[in-house]
């Protein structure tokens, strides 16, 4: 495998909803269209990760499966030969090679990682887990296992990507030897992806915060399995102001500009174009409307696509990936455990 190596991926958690569909899912399917054939494009699925933070495990296969299932509904190239979709927990170097890594960080570095700060407020101090606290150290794992130099990065991951680099080069300074690839910068990355990767659609009742599945309402999410006359009626309340006019301001109308942003996704258009076609409007309603189809539409034709995903197809992609993922993922770890006097 001599193609410089891409990697990202999807955790498995709960429903997606369009914000997760339009600010993730897709820029990666896009992603990989356009740089297979230049370029190794591994994805996999951070199953390890997923009970870093409470979860119902009873559910946990049955989502994991279902994200194979929506990549492959989205229209990833799965039979493009430098596309590889699998599972982190079926290839057992993730979790061999993390260890090893963990007995070379410090304690100061990971207690100065935002996520966890900002998670393990969320979670309270009885529920910080050791999982949670190291998550760091097996996503470093999960890059340098397969020698990937490039890794899209939204500016809330940029400080793992320079935990990996970091630890990267602190491993080949101690054994004076090339064990592990160290990725590109975060500049670098920006070069080849842009650093715009995917839109964060806010929510529909309070567009003061980004759309989340934790969202105890689901008034203001739409959800990728959602009925579309469902999600049509939450378009159609979704909070707006009192202005009379249809204009993308983020700062003055969020939840107008949120609108516009869905429709403009929707239709692979700009916010712009969409504001300018509704110039001059005083009432929302058929701006609404509008949207509330497109999203209708939108739910009706995936949920579609998704349906008719063969599940052994599904199966048979990810055996296959994760065969030709273990044996890169052995030879790193081998070379690793030899350097610290394992093997």
């Amino acid at each position: 495998m001599s193609k410089q190596v891409i990697l990202t991926g999807l955790r498995a958690n709960n429903d997606l909803h369009i914000g997760n569909y339009f600010g993730a899912l897709k820029p990666i399917i896009d992603m990989a269209h356009k740089h297979a054939g230049d370029y190794q494009v591994n994805l996999f699925i951070p199953d390890l990760h997923s009970f870093t933070t409470p979860i119902d495990h009873g559910l946990l296969k049955q989502q994991i499966n279902h994200i194979a299932r929506l990549y492959i509904a989205a229209g990833l190239p799965v039979d493009n030969p430098d596309v590889y979709l699998y599972r982190q927990s079926y290839i057992s170097a993730h979790s061999e090679l993390t260890w090893i890594l963990d007995c070379f960080t410090g304690m100061g570095q990971l207690t100065r990682m935002t996520q966890f700060k900002d998670k393990s407020a969320n979670v309270g101090a009885d529920n910080i887990t050791a999982g949670l606290f190291n998550y760091p150290v097996l996503m470093a794992a999960d890059i340098l296992l397969y020698n990937a130099t490039y890794i899209p990065v939204g500016d809330d991951q940029t400080q793992h990507l320079e935990f990996t680099r970091d630890i990267a080069q602190r491993l080949n300074a101690k054994f004076d030897k090339e064990l592990l690839t160290v990725p590109h910068e975060v500049k670098t990355q920006h070069e080849l992806f842009g650093k715009d990767q995917g839109l964060r659609i806010k929510d529909l009742q309070d567009p003061s915060k980004k759309m989340s599945k934790s969202d105890e309402t689901g008034k203001g999410v739409i959800f990728l399995n959602d009925d579309p006359e469902v999600a049509r009626k939450k378009i159609m309340s979704a909070t707006t102001d009192s202005l009379s006019k249809v204009s993308y301001d983020p700062k003055n109308q969020p939840g107008i500009s949120n609108l516009i942003d869905i429709l403009a996704l929707l239709e692979d258009s700009t916010p712009q174009l969409v504001a300018e076609r509704y110039a001059g409007q005083t009432m929302y309603g058929e701006f609404k409307k509008e949207t509330a189809d497109k999203v209708a539409d939108f739910l009706a034709t995936f949920q579609k696509q998704l349906a008719l995903v063969d599940d052994n197809k599904v199966m048979n992609t990810l055996e296959k990936s994760e065969e030709s993922m273990r044996i890169v993922a052995n030879e790193t770890l081998l070379r690793v455990q030899q350097a610290v006097g394992l093997r």
